[in-house]
């Protein structure tokens, strides 16, 4: 979204495109990611939701978010996982609802893409909490949950 105050108007409409995509910061992710950050009201709204596309491989890294994410996987397959808690295969068509503050991750398999939709809330303005890499000790451990 353009940084254009739209917090005034009735209605605002963004046009396709008019948001560049970004790289998944190393910081935040493994492997190759791409963000489409599709929209992010201005106050007092508080949720927002992008689209991310993760290449074979590629994760995030465990995090957090204070009011849950709700993910909606619209391509390919993945997998997600809740510290402690079985690794889930996700395919096209899945809702995944990540509850509040419950440490996990998600990406794509080690050989198949995978895009999401993520629709977070933000609490005093942050969306998620970030923490440490997934390691391939973790990411690439059996068995995966696929009921």
């Amino acid at each position: 979204m353009s940084n254009t105050d739209i917090s005034n108007q009735d209605m605002a409409i963004v046009r396709n495109g008019t948001a560049p995509a970004i790289k998944g910061p190393a910081e935040t992710f493994t492997g190759d990611v791409r963000i489409d950050i599709i929209f992010n009201p201005p106050a007092p709204a508080r949720g927002g939701f992008g689209i991310v596309n993760f290449e074979p491989g590629a994760r995030t890294n465990w995090h957090t978010h204070p009011l849950g994410q709700i993910l909606y996987v619209t391509q390919g397959t993945g997998w997600t996982q809740c510290e402690g808690g079985e690794k889930t295969e996700i395919r096209a068509g899945d809702t995944v609802w990540c509850n509040c503050g419950r440490r996990h991750w998600h990406g794509a398999t080690d050989t198949t893409a995978m895009q999401h939709i993520a629709i977070t809330e933000a609490m005093d303005g942050s969306p998620v909490t970030w923490m440490e890499p997934v390691p391939d000790e973790v990411y690439l451990a059996g068995p995966v949950k696929k009921d």
